[in-house]
């Protein structure tokens, strides 16, 4: 087995149908492999592979749990208890074993650092260029909602105490001091606030909401709703597992890649029972009316209160994010050199330059683009489907080259594995289909004129939080109403005490999920 590498492409292993049960186990038995993107840094003055299996564990927690956790009791209000919970569970697994398969293709192959790296390996410089791009591209979309996210968290508790605007602002510059650190392990001490962070406005969230609870609550084993309103609410439980896109970065950065398993099992138990205990107990006390996000039906001020507990969730999962797509570039930059482990003013003057510009890139993004939320929804839907579960099939497949058929265990893996391709197929094309159906149909429904000019303000991804502003023209005079960002419903009726005619043309809140 012979290995290449030169400062600018990784190095590529020239033997991809190598035994994996011994190169998996001795690659990095003595250390770091030759062509570990980091190499050796026995005397470097910045070590990146310094993280240990828990730590590893609480960056992916935090990367992965946000505010998105309180869309999924809608779902299950949606689609009922039984089918949430199956989905819930096996969506649970299916991420689990693939994100297995990428701790072994990363073993296997220890150059990768990206999916521009596992690009190349499958398909040359093309496969390189358009994997990383795509990971550019989707990284950059998810901070760009962590901004929008903050913008909407701080106008909610503030009463709208200034410009949207300023709020995003105020979220890029925090973005910026999070992301100035160059090492996963400095990040890692973040995450921990971040974990705690939405664990305290979860439960806060549950107790509010079950406090309040009105006698004799109506839930659903089963419901009948329409195939989107299905799959829209089947895509928040799979989008909330779709974490995928970093984990190369992460394994890179850890002291021994060979315990990700173990990382990985702590992120799959914990997001899992933190999901199914938040969606079932919200869902069990606020019904089938339940929002989305959760914390709408909390009251007014305990709303405030849960979201002013999970600004640091907020902030550091998109840091997060932000320093996945950060070291993307800046080891495409400088992989191979020595500029890597110093702490010079070009190293670090980069750094902090890459985290500036893409951090800004985000922000103009998430303030210019009038119809983010759907873009979001499509770049989801077409990376996060293929990064999460298609691509590690795929790894799977080259991995196994030539012994598919070889035992009965390796037959029930691949078709196990051509299953899970032909799920992210069914989810990318369905999901476009869906999200462009939807922004055709929301369209439809919002009037160009007449009484009401509603524009969709700002969209969060799968956290599905809208800001509605609107000018009703009532009988008594132009009366301008700005809205709470969560709350139609109350919306409805200031529109109908004007006198206007908003309680008949208004976006219902499910056609905006």
């Amino acid at each position: 087995m012979t290995v290449s590498r030169d400062l600018e492409a990784p190095a590529v292993v020239n033997d991809p149908t190598a035994d994996d049960a011994t190169i998996e186990k001795k690659e990095y038995a003595d250390g770091a492999p030759a062509n570990d993107p980091f190499g050796n840094e026995e005397c470097g003055e910045v070590k990146y592979r310094v993280m240990s299996w828990w730590q590893c564990g609480t960056l992916m927690v935090a990367e992965n749990i946000s505010l998105g956790i309180l869309s999924l009791p809608s779902a299950v209000a949606t689609l009922g208890i039984v089918p949430a919970v199956i989905l819930l569970l096996g969506l649970s697994a299916i991420s689990w074993y693939t994100g297995y398969i990428m701790g072994q293709f990363k073993l296997r192959f220890p150059q990768i650092h990206s999916m521009g790296d596992a690009g190349e390996l499958l398909m040359g410089r093309f496969g390189r260029e358009v994997f990383g791009i795509g990971q550019l591209l989707f990284l950059i979309f998810l901070m760009a909602s962590h901004i929008l996210t903050f913008s909407v968290l701080f106008n909610t508790i503030t009463n709208h105490g200034t410009c949207t605007i300023v709020f995003g602002v105020v979220g890029l510059v925090v973005s910026c001091i999070g992301a100035l650190p160059r090492t996963m392990g400095k990040v890692y001490w973040m995450s921990m606030a971040s974990c705690i962070s939405i664990v305290t406005a979860t439960t806060v969230t549950m107790i509010a909401i079950g406090v309040q609870a009105p006698d004799n609550v109506h839930v659903d084993a089963t419901t009948e709703v329409s195939f989107q309103e299905a799959f829209l609410a089947v895509t928040n439980i799979i989008f909330a597992y779709i974490a995928h896109v970093a984990f190369f970065g992460f394994i890179s950065e850890m002291h021994d890649p060979r315990d990700f398993p173990k990382s990985l099992t702590m992120l799959q138990v914990v997001d899992t029972s933190l999901y199914i205990v938040t969606a079932m107990v919200i869902y069990r006390y606020a019904g089938p009316d339940v929002d989305s996000p959760a914390l709408s039906s909390a009251g007014p001020l305990m709303k405030k209160v849960a979201y002013g507990l999970a600004i640091p969730t907020v902030v550091i999962a998109g840091v997060v994010f932000g320093h996945v797509a950060c070291k993307y570039i800046y080891v495409r930059i400088f992989r191979g050199s020595d500029h890597l482990h110093q702490n010079s003013f070009l190293a670090i003057g980069s750094w902090v330059a890459i985290g500036l510009s893409v951090w800004v890139v985000a922000w103009v993004i998430a303030e210019s683009i009038p119809v983010f939320n759907q873009l979001l929804s499509l770049i989801s839907s077409l990376f996060g489907s293929w990064f999460s579960y298609g691509l590690p099939a795929i790894f799977w497949l080259v991995m196994n080259k030539g012994r598919w058929f070889s035992t009965r265990s390796k037959i029930c893996l691949f078709i196990v594995n051509i299953l899970i391709l032909a799920f992210a197929c069914a989810l990318c094309g369905i999901g476009l289909y869906v999200s462009a159906s939807h922004e055709y149909s929301q369209n439809q429904r919002i009037p160009t004129n007449g009484k009401l000019d509603a524009t969709l303000v700002r969209g969060l991804g799968n956290v599905n939080d809208f800001a509605i502003s609107a000018l009703v023209e009532a009988d008594r005079g132009l009366l301008e109403v700005e809205f709470d960002p969560f709350d139609l419903v109350v919306a409805a009726h200031i529109g109908t005490a004007a006198g206007g005619d908003f309680a008949d043309i208004i976006v219902p809140q499910e056609s905006l999920v």
